[in-house]
């Protein structure tokens, strides 16, 4: 499964906020220095979805605020 998520860094609260299945907004913790706030994304996602971190891929926009992630092994 394939979703688009909007993310905006350095926020005082951790949350997802689903506009439909495939489209969301996190708000992440954590600055968009070194990975930072993409690794907070995966481990956040892996928690919202069940599944394990290495079952959560950034397909496209590492350095972009927004990114097209995919999740496999859902069941």
């Amino acid at each position: 499964m394939k979703i688009s998520v909007k993310v905006k860094a350095n926020q005082k609260t951790q949350s997802l906020e689903f506009q439909s299945e495939t489209e969301c907004i996190a708000k992440l913790k954590s600055l968009p220095i070194k990975g930072k706030a993409n690794q907070e994304l995966v481990g956040l996602l892996a928690k919202h979805f069940g599944v394990t971190k290495k079952d959560i891929e950034i397909v496209s926009g590492h350095v972009s605020p927004i990114k097209i992630v995919e999740i496999s092994n859902l069941d």
